[in-house]
């Protein structure tokens, strides 16, 4: 009986202490608010959007990116891009000068290595719109004659210059990062600490994952089948308030008399890179920066990436390679 009178006594006491746990945990974690989950296509691939809030942002976030596409996609017609490189008059476009700002901000940082001309070549070994045989030192060059970044330039109203019509760019390299930071810039904006944004593999990951820990990003194993839809994860990074990008050698390429091109072209020999770096993951404070350094990276090689990287404390990577005997090592920044 005193047992039972004991337990009535402790039982409100114990009641308003859980009720008084919970209370705190969702004004701590944001709890009572739902993990959404947005999909869709853009800049010719897929993105994906994870974020916790009690408001249903899809429709924002479409009309964001929706303006990076009428900015900076290849694939629009219409888009500031597509008619600067058909010589086409625009409007003014302060997105467009943004990112070019910053592409060609890196590609001085990298000695070009990062360059927004290159697609000519690109398309000329067979990626892009073209596919065909290999070409001739006499194609090369007469395609290198417009490529370099220094041939492009920005106006004091943040127009495009060229040094030759002929000249074009390609922003693919820095445009889903940057379309990463868009999104991620408009859920900041309505309150939301806890997102992922995915675009064609570049991610801005901020707070906590639904599971209440870091976003889980995996890094792709190397697979030589670059027909495979399947890829085996080499590396997990537990990411949080941060952005990351990966560029790789190893499914984008053709194999022809034997050898194998793969699909970063360096922009100084107009010709695939043949090198021991296979795919570079860099981690930045914004995922447009990120996207055009991994790129970078896969051009230079690892001697010249670490170089870079000497110089950005702010930037870390990691870095799978190919040794001479076919067998796979990585290498990754202090702090990774």
């Amino acid at each position: 009986m005193l047992k039972h009178r004991k337990l009535l006594w402790q039982l409100p006491l114990l009641v308003l202490l859980v009720v008084g746990t919970v209370v705190i945990l969702r004004q701590h974690n944001g709890s009572d608010k739902p993990y959404r989950y947005f999909e869709g296509f853009v800049f010719g691939t897929v993105f994906h959007v994870s974020y916790q809030s009690d408001q249903v942002l899809d429709s924002v976030i479409t009309v964001g990116l929706n303006r990076v596409d009428a900015t900076l996609s290849m694939f629009n017609p219409q888009s500031t891009l597509s008619r600067v490189n058909e010589n086409k008059p625009v409007e003014r476009d302060t997105m467009f000068a943004e990112v070019v700002a910053l592409a060609l901000q890196v590609a001085a940082d990298t000695d070009g290595a990062f360059d927004p001309t290159v697609a000519p070549l690109v398309n000329l070994w067979g990626f892009g719109y073209k596919r065909g045989q290999t070409p001739t030192p006499e194609a090369i060059d007469s395609i290198r004659r417009y490529v370099g970044y220094e041939k492009v330039g920005l106006t004091a109203d943040g127009r495009l210059r060229k040094t030759d019509a002929q000249v074009s760019m390609d922003l693919s390299a820095i445009a889903k990062g940057y379309g990463c930071d868009v999104v991620a810039g408009i859920l900041r904006q309505h309150g939301v600490k806890n997102f992922m944004v995915e675009i064609g593999g570049e991610i801005v990951a901020s707070g906590q994952s639904a599971r209440r820990q870091p976003w889980r990003i995996g890094v792709t194993k190397p697979n030589d089948d670059p027909d495979s839809d399947e890829g085996e994860v080499q590396h997990i990074l537990n990411m949080t308030d941060c952005a990351v990008a990966t560029s790789g050698n190893y499914r984008n390429f053709y194999i022809r008399d034997g050898k194998k091109y793969a699909h970063t072209i360096d922009p100084a020999t107009g010709r695939p890179v043949r090198h021991s770096l296979l795919s570079a993951t860099v981690i930045a404070d914004c995922c447009a920066k990120a996207d055009a350094y991994s790129t970078a990276f896969m051009v230079m090689g690892i001697d010249k990436a670490k170089q870079v990287l000497s110089r950005h404390p702010e930037l870390r990577a990691y870095f799978i390679l190919s040794t001479p005997h076919g067998e796979l090592t990585t290498w990754q920044s202090d702090g990774l």
